[in-house]
């Protein structure tokens, strides 16, 4: 399994930005996945999942509703719709999969991970 991450940029805050991470294999409904990010200096964190059956998802309180997960099995793509993009939104996102699994916060739980996109939120 390979993801690709895209759709990352330069914006002004409250500004919207769509990030697509396209999941190659056959096997793309199976997946629960995730999206993380890490700024400078700081550590990997939590953003948001989506689970591989029941579509339930999940969502770190700095970014609960503002942003959105969603995924289309057809496209085998996850994508993280960010809206009122604030400053400290900047980071690299990561978008990461695990089979069979639940909207999961934990990364360790993720074995398959993206390249990462740059979102940069000015000022």
């Amino acid at each position: 399994v390979q993801l690709q991450a895209s759709g990352g940029g330069l914006v002004q805050a409250g500004d919207s930005l769509r990030l697509s991470c396209a999941v190659s294999g056959r096997t793309f409904n199976t997946y629960a996945l995730g999206w993380f990010r890490q700024a400078p200096g700081k550590e990997r964190e939590f953003v948001a999942a989506i689970g591989w059956v029941d579509g339930i998802t999940s969502y770190a309180d700095s970014v609960k509703g503002r942003f959105t997960i969603s995924r289309d099995n057809a496209k085998s793509t996850v994508y993280l719709q960010m809206n009122s993009l604030k400053p400290e939104d900047t980071a690299v996102y990561y978008c990461a999969a695990d089979q069979w699994g639940k909207a999961e916060t934990t990364m360790y739980k993720y074995e398959h991970w993206g390249q990462g996109t740059l979102v940069t939120v000015s000022s």
